[in-house]
């Protein structure tokens, strides 16, 4: 009898275990993963993420507009899982110093500014959000409403300025973020 438990047992975590495997996959089809990359000198910064379609939605707006993200609520900047931020060293994000590590990032999209956030729980799954007590910061970054349209999500970063500033770079719909990084 205990043998046919366990038995038993067993097949309904194997099955589990295949249709969340499945769910996750599939759901990718959707919004495909993607990986961004900062190399500089020893500097190596990777952010993953997961990027979804526009699809004719209205993406940032009013919640009475339907907007699939409304302003002022939590974002896990793509889809699927947490989207990544890993540094091998310490830099400034946003003038806010980050010690090398491997971070979830999320924001909060306004129509003019978003908050970002940076998250010691890189490893979650899922539109629930963060446990802020995790946070290791938020800062603030100007929103622009005006870039060329883009229909899939995309997190890319542009090269050093004369400063020595680069820039991680948020895009979607006709919306771009610019979050300012330098070397520490």
């Amino acid at each position: 009898m205990l043998k046919r438990i366990l038995i038993i047992t067993g097949i309904v975590i194997v099955g589990i275990l295949i249709f969340f495997n499945w769910f996750k996959k599939d759901t990718k089809k959707h919004s495909p993963a993607a990986t961004a990359n900062y190399k500089e000198g020893a500097l190596d910064i990777t952010v993953n993420y997961c990027r979804p379609y526009a699809k004719g939605r209205v993406i940032f707006g009013e919640e009475e507009a339907e907007a699939l993200q409304p302003y002022g609520k939590y974002w896990r900047l793509g889809a699927n899982e947490a989207t990544t931020f890993e540094n091998n060293q310490a830099i400034l994000f946003n003038e806010k110093e980050l010690a090398p590590g491997k971070y979830a990032i999320y924001a909060y999209p306004g129509h003019d500014k978003w908050t970002v956030c940076v998250n010691k729980e890189w490893d979650r799954w899922g539109a629930q959000e963060a446990d802020m007590e995790q946070d290791v910061f938020r800062t603030e970054v100007k929103a622009f409403n005006d870039a060329n349209f883009l229909e899939q999500f995309e997190i890319s970063f542009e090269p050093k300025d004369s400063s020595g500033t680069f820039n991680m770079v948020f895009h979607w719909d006709k919306t771009e973020v610019r979050v300012p990084l330098k070397n520490k």
